[in-house]
């Protein structure tokens, strides 16, 4: 799981901040860098296909690997493939095939992402699921290094293509990991969730339909329809309601912020050394050591109390990005200061945002539940970080990070409401 995690984190940042700073170094304007994010709308839908990984076999690969490890080589080298295409771009000359790639590779992503968690919860029992959750992490965050700091460091030294290329022929990690371990046996459950009650009266009804028609509508209910009545069976309306706005409201800061930084470190005159060495290395690092600490705010205090500390740090954090932003000139102490803090913020919002998606999947359809959620967390912050560009050209950094802070006050508001007396089972 460590090594998976390391390939799983690998194209998340040169897909994004990492190619912001590429884009700005070749004088792409920031509406069209902010405008770029939204290719990771490919993977915030993935809760599309999700069902689809979840049960189709892919033909002879199947026999081969099995059908969870044959999904994930499928879009481990895919991701690899668009990695390659990426190095032998020119993005001030054809911006077009930097856009097509980033959306592919996006799109591989998901797929990874999606066959992984499978994988996972199929390898091992319950009582383990945190400790691989927890190797997962650190090697997301050691590949984050790699794809950020390395990445910038290799551009700065070889240049982007370099870079790139070298980022490609790290993600045969997870292509040799994948192929190394073994395939899981699916768990009883699973068998079971076919004979769900639903799909045996909804094939009851249409036993005139003819054969691969019933078959394939059978499909759709169990891995579809199931999981969201499961969902939704489980709290009032009014309860639910509430859930999936916090869901799609929390991460709101994050996302709008993250695309911008690099262009802002550019822009306030730090050299991609200084970056790598400060903002990515050195902030990673810590984030480490805040995914440590975050596990026992959560043991320690509850998932709500994480949710809550997460959303105030992410505030906090962002003004002192304000700050930084109101300075003349580069200062390596302030930039220092201003990652730091927004590194621990990032690992307790992170970390308290899966333990409540964790806590909220039904055992019985994890993978589908935990993609639509992954989908819904991701899909509002996506679509305001592609407008994030503008936002800057209009009021200017200092302004715009009191923006992004401020996008954090609605996920609050919905977790005071559902702590309420009358919501008081709603979060764990």
């Amino acid at each position: 799981m460590l090594f998976l995690g390391f390939g799983s984190g690998l194209p998340y940042y040169l897909v994004y901040s990492t190619l912001s700073a590429w884009l700005r170094q070749e004088g792409i304007v920031r509406s069209t860098i902010g405008m770029l994010a939204w290719v990771g709308l490919a993977s915030s839908f993935q809760f599309l296909w999700a069902p689809f990984v979840d049960r189709v076999p892919l033909p002879l690969l199947k026999r081969l690997l099995g059908r969870r490890r044959s999904w994930m080589l499928v879009a481990q080298l895919g991701i690899i493939g668009c990695l390659v295409d990426l190095s032998l771009a020119h993005p001030a000359a054809n911006l077009a095939q930097v856009v097509l790639g980033a959306l592919f590779l996006a799109f591989f992503m998901a797929t990874q992402d999606i066959a992984m968690n499978a994988w996972r919860i199929e390898s091992a029992p319950d009582e383990e699921q945190g400790a691989m959750a927890a190797a997962y992490q650190i090697g997301y965050r050691v590949a984050i290094i790699c794809s950020t700091a390395g990445a910038l460091g290799l551009a700065q030294v070889a240049g982007w293509h370099t870079s790139y290329a070298t980022m490609a022929a790290l993600g045969l990690v997870g292509v040799i990991t994948t192929l190394l371990v073994r395939e899981p046996q699916p768990r009883a459950a699973a068998v079971g969730e076919q004979q769900e009650a639903r799909v045996r009266d909804w094939l009851a009804t249409k036993a005139h339909w003819p054969r691969f028609a019933q078959t394939a509508g059978a499909a759709f209910v169990g891995a579809v329809i199931c999981p969201l009545t499961d969902f939704l069976g489980r709290f009032s309306v009014r309860i639910a309601a509430l859930l999936l706005l916090l869901i799609g409201s929390y991460r709101l800061t994050d996302f709008t912020m993250g695309v911008m930084a690099n262009p802002f470190y550019i822009d306030h005159g730090y050299s991609l050394g200084q970056i790598a060495a400060v903002v990515k290395f050195v902030g990673i690092a810590l984030s480490m050591i805040g995914v440590v600490i975050s596990g026992i705010v959560v043991a320690r205090f509850g998932i709500t109390r994480a949710l809550i500390l997460g959303s105030t740090m992410m505030i906090l954090s962002n003004f002192g990005f304000a700050w930084l932003a109101t300075t003349k000139g580069p200062t390596i102490i302030g930039l220092g200061f201003a990652n730091g803090l927004d590194a621990m913020a990032l690992a307790l919002h992170g970390t308290a945002l899966i333990a409540f998606l964790s806590a909220l999947t039904s055992s019985r359809y994890t993978a589908t539940q935990y993609a639509l959620f992954s989908s819904l967390y991701a899909l509002p912050g996506k679509l305001l970080e592609g407008t994030s560009g503008y936002v800057v050209d209009a009021i200017g950094y200092p302004h715009f990070f009191a923006y992004t802070a401020s996008l954090s006050i609605p996920s609050l508001l919905l977790i005071y409401l559902l702590t309420r007396p009358a919501h008081r089972y709603a979060l764990p």
